[in-house]
Order: structure tokens, then C-alpha cells, then sequence
């Protein structure tokens, strides 16, 4: 019992080990900014499809589903309050977590755990070369970076989306719907749903640099370790939601 409990300890820890390393190897010099500027290009041009994919339709969903609801008590005029509460406050973070995690992270993954099965990780370190330094912090802040641009770019597809439906499908009033915008939302949602999108970034960089640094097995290990990337973000990722979410309305509340 206590020999399958260590496991999993022992991971837990070397994660948050490496998390100190990398928050204090973000502050030394010389910042690693060709890296920074590669795997920010890497990582969008690998999320930037699947975010539109996703987020047209959650879209669609949210505003179908909520002008339905909205007509049966006679506020259809509300459309646009609600959906652009939905789409800041939820739609945005969630999808970024889906593509972050989906995406971005296991890319991350698949190219140090290439590296590590390679010995090139190994090697770095016998030449007094930091590889939290040199490969950890520029991918993090990259994975962060495209975090927070993704999630203005699904708010934006997510309320041009749910005005194009609301208006032209479902025949809410133009006017009515831009007018709404503002009435549940604000600045303070703005900033928690940025909030959001940088701690999910954050995370989603960490797990996949912590499993591609980690990785036994040669190839396969490598697979299992993208596999286990997914996983593991998306659980951190929708856990930080809740909290982040839970703490939002508290705030918003007083």
C-alpha cells in the first residue's frame, strides 16, 4: 500500500520541484527569447485550428440553448447579456483548457520527451547547461502567451458567433442584443477570464515539460507520456476553473 502511494507521491513532488526551478529560472539572464519566440509559433500554429473548430460550435450551443429558454419567459431581449456572460466568464476559459491541454501541452511533451529518449537532456546537463533554463521557461511562457491571445480570440468568435445565430436565425433585435452585452458583464469578468487563461497556460506548460523530461521507455515511453499529458492537464486545467470561478463570484458578490 505504501509502495503505490510513493509513486504517485514521488510525481507529485518532482512537479512541483520543477515548478520552483522554472519560476526561479524565469528570472535569470540571458533570457532564452529565439526559444521563447519558436515554441510561442509552435504552440499557436498547433492550437489555432482546433479553437475554431471548437469554439464556433460551443457557440452555437450556448446561444441556441439559452434563446430557447429566454423566449419561453419572454426576455428575448436578454440574449446578449447571456451570452456574453457565458462566452467570458466559461466558454472562453473551457475551450482554451481543451486546446491548451489538447494541444499545445502535448506537443510540448512530444518534443522534450523526443529529446530525453535521445539523451540530448542528459547531455545538456554534462555541459553545464540548464535545461529548465534553456528549454522549460521559454515553453511555459509560450504556452502562457497563447493561452491568454486564444481566449480573446474565443470570446470574440463567441460573441460574433452568438450575435450572427441569435440575430439572423432565432430573429433576437440587433440592437437589443449589443445593448445587453453590458449588463452582466465587465471589466472584473474580462480580468478573471484572463486570470483564467494565464494559470491555465502556466499549468498546461508545466505538465507537459514534466512529462517530457520524465520520460522511460524509448518511443512508446514517449506515447504514454503525451497520452498521460492529456490527461493530467485536463484535470489540473478544470480544477483551477472551479477554483478560479468559485473565487470570481465571491469577489463579484461583495
Amino acid at each position: 500500500m505504501i509502495h503505490q502511494l510513493a509513486v504517485p507521491a514521488r510525481a507529485v513532488g518532482g512537479f512541483f520541484e520543477m515548478s520552483i526551478d522554472t519560476a526561479r529560472a524565469a528570472f535569470r539572464r540571458p533570457f532564452q527569447f529565439g526559444e521563447f519566440l519558436d515554441q510561442t509559433w509552435m504552440i499557436a500554429r498547433v492550437s489555432l485550428v482546433p479553437t475554431l473548430l471548437v469554439s464556433i460550435p460551443f457557440t452555437v450551443l450556448v446561444a441556441f440553448t439559452l434563446n430557447i429558454l429566454l423566449r419561453e419567459i419572454g426576455a428575448a431581449d436578454l440574449s446578449g447579456a447571456g451570452t456574453a456572460f457565458g462566452t467570458i466568464t466559461q466558454l472562453g476559459p473551457v475551450v482554451t483548457v481543451l486546446v491548451v491541454a489538447g494541444a499545445g501541452a502535448t506537443a510540448i511533451c512530444a518534443d522534450l520527451g523526443a529529446r530525453t529518449i535521445r539523451e540530448e537532456i542528459d547531455a545538456m546537463r554534462v555541459l553545464g547547461i540548464d535545461p529548465i533554463h534553456r528549454l522549460v521557461v521559454p515553453r511555459v511562457l509560450a504556452s502562457t502567451l497563447v493561452a491568454l491571445l486564444l481566449n480573446g480570440l474565443v470570446v470574440a468568435i463567441g460573441l460574433s458567433g452568438g450575435y450572427v445565430f441569435s440575430v439572423f436565425l432565432q430573429g433576437v433585435n440587433p440592437g437589443a442584443f449589443i445593448n445587453g452585452l453590458t449588463v452582466l458583464t465587465g471589466l472584473r469578468e474580462l480580468v478573471l477570464s484572463e486570470i483564467k487563461a494565464l494559470l491555465f497556460g502556466v499549468m498546461a506548460g508545466l505538465v507537459g515539460c514534466y512529462r517530457g523530461l520524465t520520460v522511460k521507455g524509448g518511443p512508446k515511453g514517449v506515447g504514454n507520456a503525451v497520452n498521460e499529458t492529456v490527461v493530467y492537464a485536463f484535470i489540473c486545467l478544470f480544477v483551477i476553473n472551479v477554483v478560479t470561478t468559485a473565487i470570481g463570484v465571491r469577489i463579484s458578490a461583495k
